[in-house]
């Protein structure tokens, strides 16, 4: 009995699904297809994390984020460089600030 997933999987999955007696059927996506399985594994990832095991899902977050930056051809320096830039100019979240409402 064979299950139909066609998303993108990490890199070892194959061989992993191997390794437990069954049979992967797999290819490689393009690059416009890659970006968009992307954001869809993204979107996966963060639900998993919103209803999820926490540490876990944060990492798998971050690896999702990590590839699409090298789809992007943009280094992982470059985007720890923008996000200290944003945070300089409009802050962190460190101060747990809850915007209620804005009067005027």
């Amino acid at each position: 009995m064979s299950k139909v997933y066609n998303k993108l999987v990490r890199d070892r999955i194959p061989e992993i699904i191997i390794a437990a007696g069954n049979e992967p059927v797999t290819r490689t996506a393009g690059d416009d297809e890659y970006e968009q399985l992307l954001k869809a594994k993204l979107a996966e990832e963060v639900d998993e994390f919103l209803t999820g095991d926490y540490p876990e899902e944060l990492a798998d977050i971050l690896e999702v984020l990590k590839a699409a930056a090298r789809a992007k051809g943009i280094t992982w320096e470059q985007i720890e460089a923008m996000a200290v830039e944003k945070k300089a100019k409009r802050g962190g979240f460190e101060d747990k600030i809850v915007l209620v409402e804005v009067k005027g």
